[in-house]
């Protein structure tokens, strides 16, 4: 148990109270995908540091479908450009259902890359080479987002390949058009193999943070793509990824997202998160029932509305020990390794959601043993959010049953009245005006009676 757990409380409680929800179909039109577990329920938070959060079914496999698009529209746009890519596939909501015949009168492009007119187009665009086939282009890229080698789930490729009639219906309709730019049949067979490709819901949520982290995996620090590119997908994904529900998506909970017919689920938090969840069970608009309602509940839990919570400032966590901040400490052998032995974490700007994510890592790594006492120092601080406030109340309460001694430098308050600290974290937490105070307390505390 650790401080950062209190973020997996979180997903959690979401895994928990929407659990027993029972609306929704599996997508029976894939005979494969009518096999899936309708109990099947899982979550998952990748971070801007890297850190995997999750709850549930989080590690179990499922095809992509078409979380798969906004993936390769990115290999599309670094291999191409957006003006090259804007040729072929619009960017415009269509405000009809995924499977629609969307196409721009006159010139018979899609209307975006997230519908599965404008997503074989967008598959079609990938260069393609004897050397370096399209298809191995697009499992290699969705593999360095997810940040680990995926495979494709062959029995569903080949149910999608022979039931995918509608699909080749709109290939060749664009082709007739003249905006399709490989044959047809090629286009269709590439693109039923990437919506066939496996991940689990912590690969996507990697695969989505990678997206807000500017393009680079937080996970494996990988560049994937620019961060051009990335912020090209993630405005389309705003506007076009949840189809004819996306204005009340992004009305709603306020984040890039992208839905698949297998019961995936991805949000975006920009500079913040990267969110998924899997559950089979779908609305009529073709999104995981479960998934929506929780990623809906954990936006507006810990206000992740993109227009609701505008950036806050840079802030900064540093660690340190109190052998560098108590160069006066006793000089007596057992009185100093007790004094080595207390870890001092330093929080200074503004707190929000990440921000506090990071404090309660480091709050985890302090001390040599991870199991020693903590002094957090609050006095830096600027000002903090109800959210982020929430969030470190958590894992302090976290720390106290663990049986970890923790003290606050907090003169200014920052973590709110006595009151509501005791109320929140279910201990008196105490507080002291230097890092010094707190550390000597915290080592007295240790060392008992001599």
């Amino acid at each position: 148990m650790s401080a950062s757990d209190a973020v997996t409380d979180a997903l959690r409680d979401l895994h928990g109270r929407f659990l027993g929800l029972r609306e929704g179909r599996r997508a029976d039109y894939i005979p494969e995908l009518a096999r899936s577990d309708p109990d099947d329920f899982g979550l998952a938070l990748v971070s801007m540091d890297g850190h995997t959060y999750r709850a549930g079914a989080a590690d179990t496999p499922f095809t992509l479908q078409s979380v798969s698009k906004p993936f390769v529209y990115a290999l599309a746009l670094a291999s191409l450009g957006l003006e090259e890519v804007s040729r072929w596939v619009g960017a415009e909501p269509s405000g009809e259902a995924f499977n629609a015949i969307s196409l721009e009168p006159g010139t018979g492009r899609p209307a975006n890359a997230m519908v599965n007119a404008g997503a074989i187009v967008t598959t079609a665009l990938v260069p393609d080479s004897r050397a370096d086939p399209a298809f191995q282009r697009i499992l290699t890229c969705l593999s360095r987002f997810a940040g680990r080698k995926l495979d494709v789930d062959e029995d569903v490729y080949g149910s999608e390949a022979v039931t995918g009639d509608r699909n080749r219906a709109l290939a060749y309709l664009i082709r007739s058009t003249g905006n399709l730019p490989v044959d047809p049949v090629a286009a269709v067979d590439t693109y039923f193999r990437q919506c066939a490709v496996r991940a689990t819901a912590v690969d996507l949520a990697a695969m989505a943070a990678t997206l807000a982290h500017g393009g680079v995996n937080p996970v494996t620090g990988e560049t994937v793509v620019s961060s051009e590119v990335a912020a090209q997908v993630l405005a389309v994904m705003a506007t076009c990824g949840m189809y004819d529900a996306s204005g009340d998506w992004l009305l709603r909970v306020g984040l890039p997202a992208k839905s698949g017919v297998s019961g995936g689920l991805i949000a975006a938090g920009p500079a913040r998160f990267g969110l998924a969840a899997y559950s089979p069970l779908l609305d009529a608009a073709g999104t995981s029932v479960r998934g929506h309602a929780a990623l809906g509940a954990l936006s507006e839990r810990l206000g992740l509305h993109l227009m609701k919570n505008p950036a806050l400032p840079g802030s900064t966590v540093t660690l340190v020990t109190t052998a560098d901040v108590l160069p006066s400490a006793p000089s007596g052998r057992r009185e100093r390794a007790l004094h080595e032995r207390v870890g001092v974490v330093a929080a200074q700007g503004a707190l929000d959601f990440t921000a506090a994510e990071r404090v309660l890592h480091a709050l985890d790594e302090s001390g040599p043993e991870r199991a020693d006492p903590v002094v957090l120092d609050l006095r830096e601080v600027t000002g903090a959010d109800s959210l982020a406030l929430a969030l470190l109340h958590a894992g302090l309460s976290r720390l106290a049953r663990e049986g970890r001694r923790a003290a606050v430098v907090d003169p200014g308050d920052r973590l709110g009245p006595p009151d509501l600290v005791r109320e929140r974290t279910g201990q008196d937490l105490p507080r002291f005006g230097s890092r010094e105070e707190a550390a000597e307390h915290c080592a007295q505390a240790v060392a008992g009676p001599v």
